[in-house]
């Protein structure tokens, strides 16, 4: 039988209400992957589950949430509450037993940074256009992707490099920010997983064939 979990993060996020509301229902391609909602009560979510969910509360600047269920009794639902700029989230699923350690501690950790990027593009780029870029199953291990984006070990947030400036560390994860684009490296060797590539472009489309280049060179 599945088991259930829940993850609840809060916090102020720089930006307008109607700043984080936009983030957070229309520009999914800035800090996390596309996904497209309906706005309004009943409207289709589409890119969040594999095939697709409903939209259940649409409270401008105040209350979201959206929901995907299947016969199997699987269910998925993120409920965001706004007040003013003070953002409260919880995300409520379930995992199979055998692989519940895993990917609740995933979840977490991507929460994490989610949440964090989704401030970093309030902070820097709200209002200018993104395109999305995803680099899935990079070839080779965390550290051996960081060496190709010119990451040194011992950089932290707030560090220059070539690329830009390290926005956020923690473990695996490692945040890049440039002056066009917040580039996402999620090391997911921890939970047995290959290493995936975010690049969040607010200057046109990001050049797919030169990003994989770079990360897998």
């Amino acid at each position: 039988m599945s088991k259930p979990f829940e993850l609840r993060w809060e916090g102020d996020l720089p930006g307008s209400p109607l700043q984080i509301w936009d983030g957070i229902t229309k520009h999914g391609a800035a800090w996390i992957w596309d996904i497209d909602y309906e706005p309004r009560v009943g409207g289709a979510e589409r890119g969040l589950t594999s095939k697709g969910g409903t939209v259940t509360a649409w409270e401008p600047q105040r209350h979201f949430r959206t929901e995907a269920r299947r016969d199997d009794g699987w269910h998925n639902a993120l409920d965001y509450t706004l007040d003013w700029t003070h953002l409260s989230y919880v995300h409520s699923t379930v995992f199979e037993p055998h692989e519940y350690a895993v990917q609740a501690d995933a979840c977490i950790q991507h929460t994490r940074f989610y949440y964090h990027s989704l401030g970093e593009y309030l902070r820097h780029f709200a209002g200018r256009a993104p395109h999305y870029l995803g680099l899935d199953e990079v070839p080779g291990s965390t550290a051996d992707v960081l060496q190709r984006l010119g990451v040194p070990e011992t950089a932290g947030p707030g560090d220059r490099i070539a690329l830009g400036t390290i926005d956020y560390r923690d473990g695996t994860m490692v945040g890049i920010r440039t002056e066009t684009e917040l580039v996402r490296v999620y090391g997911r060797e921890p939970w047995g997983w290959p290493v995936g590539v975010g690049v969040h472009a607010f200057d046109g489309a990001p050049d797919e064939r030169a990003w994989r280049e770079k990360v897998a060179a």
